[in-house]
């Protein structure tokens, strides 16, 4: 099969990794991936390196109508199968080539945020594609509902997890508790993200406000972004001593390996977290809200314990219960793991998009 993918976001996320991820694994597979990216973005650059057909096509308004005619002259030079869109602006302008080259429309809908409601909707998510996949569940009955599509219209195809890639050692797992200081005894309570307002970085700082009392608790927060943001707040709460910030780590899977706890505590916008994945994948006992797709790999009481999201009470309770049940914590990490490998494996969610593609590769 020879299909073609649009992108418009010139960033470099979870969307991004999975486009890339997702043409390089069916490559592998013997099929002809294309990618056409926005100007500037940087999934180009990571494209062209794993030596993928890359075009640079200026994905704005104004360009419009020059865009989908260098679209329709990829389509016919690569005799495309299908078009894969995945940002709104490129869900235009691939939407409307493809139909004038009378080929089939997947859209692939990365975020758990619900549509724009109206005539967009209806559009998009109708008249141009043939097929919606989704990241996580919870936002298909929304799509169907506003973009007036039957069940078999939508298709929920998570982006899984390449155990492969999971293998950490008791030597990383000592040495990343060591750069802690911890002691044998102390409990880890960690989270890995893009640190930003939306995850729930203060939710976390509360809890360990209310369980400073307890001293063998300690917390740790993994990743860049608006880090900076929170130091503060940690020096002013006098959790200097339990609270630690790494930064960015391009590997992050020894210190998740080395939590005896992880939280991801979003309040808006969170699809089926690749980092909870790994965690539950890595039979770490998961603490996490209500939001999104969370839920789908934090199973109340068999992977994990759910709370709502802005509650710090709730979470603090979470984490102490399991602080004091060390059994439950390796019970639900081991549930966590089966449920990972039986679900959101990548391997799996190459054999569901495979059999997408197929299924409309033949429309004309």
């Amino acid at each position: 099969m020879r299909f073609l993918h649009t992108e418009s976001s010139k960033g470099w996320g979870g969307q991004e990794i999975r486009i890339l991820r997702e043409a390089l694994g069916l490559q592998k597979r013997g099929h002809e991936p294309v990618l056409a990216v926005n100007r500037g973005g940087k999934l180009i650059e990571k494209a062209r390196r794993e030596n993928l057909t890359v075009y640079e096509l200026d994905f704005t308004k104004w360009a419009a109508l020059k865009t989908i005619r260098a679209l329709l002259k990829i389509i016919k030079r690569h005799d495309v199968d299908l078009v894969n869109t995945h940002s709104s602006l490129d869900a235009w302008m691939g939407g409307i080539a493809a139909r004038l080259a009378k080929k089939a429309i997947v859209r692939t809908r990365h975020l758990s945020t619900p549509i724009r409601k109206g005539l967009n909707s209806y559009l998009l998510y109708n008249k141009l594609v043939d097929h919606v996949v989704t990241t996580s569940s919870c936002i298909l009955p929304v799509i169907a509902e506003q973009a007036h599509l039957s069940p078999a219209q939508l298709q929920c195809i998570p982006t899984g997890i390449d155990p492969a890639a999971l293998v950490v050692d008791q030597r990383q797992i000592e040495h990343f508790r060591r750069t802690l200081r911890l002691k044998p005894q102390d409990i880890l309570v960690g989270t890995v993200c893009f640190v930003r307002s939306w995850k729930g970085i203060d939710v976390l700082l509360k809890a360990a406000e209310l369980l400073r009392h307890r001293e063998e608790i300690k917390w740790v927060i993994v990743g860049g972004g608006y880090v900076d943001q929170y130091r503060p707040k940690v020096k002013e709460r006098g959790l200097q001593h339990a609270v630690f910030f790494t930064g960015h780590l391009e590997s992050p899977y020894a210190a998740i390996a080395a939590m005896d706890i992880f939280t991801l505590l979003s309040t808006a916008h969170e699809g089926i977290s690749q980092a909870t994945l790994q965690a539950a994948y890595l039979e770490r006992p998961l603490v996490t809200t209500t939001i999104g797709g969370l839920p789908e790999v934090c199973i109340e009481g068999k992977t994990g314990i759910l709370v709502p999201p802005f509650a710090p009470e709730a979470t603090a309770d979470a984490i102490a219960r399991l602080a004091d049940d060390n059994a439950l914590r390796l019970a639900l990490g081991q549930e966590g793991k089966t449920l990972v490998e039986n679900r959101f494996t990548f391997q799996r969610t190459l054999d569901a998009m495979e059999a997408v593609y197929a299924q409309f590769s033949g429309i004309s």
